[in-house]
């Protein structure tokens, strides 16, 4: 299978993009933030439809300036604590995904942008394998400096706060981190699989893991095995290598989550 050069290329992405979203993930399933990559994920279609709207051609651009201003208000408003954070990201996840349709959706245009919804990793090309490995190196940079202070905030906020960690300031580089790897990847995971892929592994190694340290390898580990087992299954069963990849991550949740009760 990798004589063909566009399934090299796409083995390369999985080995990119596996790792962030496995770091990422862990401090997401720490802080009970599930669905805060699905509204993400969701805020794509609105961030291409005020590209549209302001004539911004690059689709990525957009995507990525939105889903960073998303994650920032989402993570103001949250702070605020009038609500629930389940029910404010519902909010904002609704709301933008319609808003994308609505403005996408005009004079029947919406079809050239359904490829988002499913993405294809195996459209994926030389220069966007180079902005994933700067990206994956600048996440690897960023989480060396402030795990400790992720994982002191994400036991408790006030901790950390008495401990001297600037607590608004460390979650905004978190979600921002967060906002930018979930957009950059959705093109080839596709909007409906992306939360999947960042939650599944780090929910399986929690079951399983009996440290912190040991947490973060087997989230890593777990989305990078399954990734590229999923990138094999899908082309021996001719299938969407997304939906493979977050459909084996189910998998090896379940067997996790049985052994775990066996304990």
């Amino acid at each position: 299978m990798f004589e063909f050069t566009f399934m090299r290329y796409a083995l390369l992405g999985v080995l990119l993009i596996s790792p962030m979203m496995g770091m990422l993930g862990t401090m997401a399933v720490n802080n009970k933030m599930a669905f805060f990559s699905d509204a993400l994920g969701h805020s794509a279609l609105t961030g291409i439809a005020l590209g549209v709207l302001l004539g911004i051609h690059n689709e990525l651009l957009s995507m990525v300036a939105f889903g960073i201003f998303m994650a920032l208000v989402i993570t103001r408003v949250k702070g605020a604590r009038s609500a629930s954070t389940d029910t404010i990201i519902s909010v904002f996840s609704s709301a933008a995904i319609a808003f994308g349709l609505v403005i996408l959706s005009m004079n029947g245009e919406f079809s050239s942008y359904s490829r988002y919804l499913i993405g294809d990793i195996l459209s994926i090309s030389r220069s966007q394998l180079i902005l994933l490995a700067v990206t994956l190196a600048v996440v690897v940079i960023v989480w060396a400096l402030l795990y400790n202070k992720l994982m002191l905030l994400s036991i408790n906020r006030d901790l950390a706060a008495s401990r001297g960690v600037r607590t608004v300031l460390v979650e905004n580089i978190f979600v921002v981190m967060v906002a930018v790897v979930v957009m950059l990847s959705i093109q080839w995971v596709g909007i409906l699989l992306i939360n999947s892929l960042l939650i599944l592994p780090a929910a399986a190694a929690r079951n399983i893991a009996r440290s912190s340290r040991s947490y973060l390898w087997l989230s890593v580990g777990i989305a990078t095995a399954c990734g590229v087992a999923g990138l094999m299954v899908s082309y021996a069963l001719n299938t969407s290598a997304g939906a493979t990849i977050v459909l084996i991550c189910a998998v090896v949740f379940m067997i996790t989550y049985f052994c775990r009760r066996r304990k």
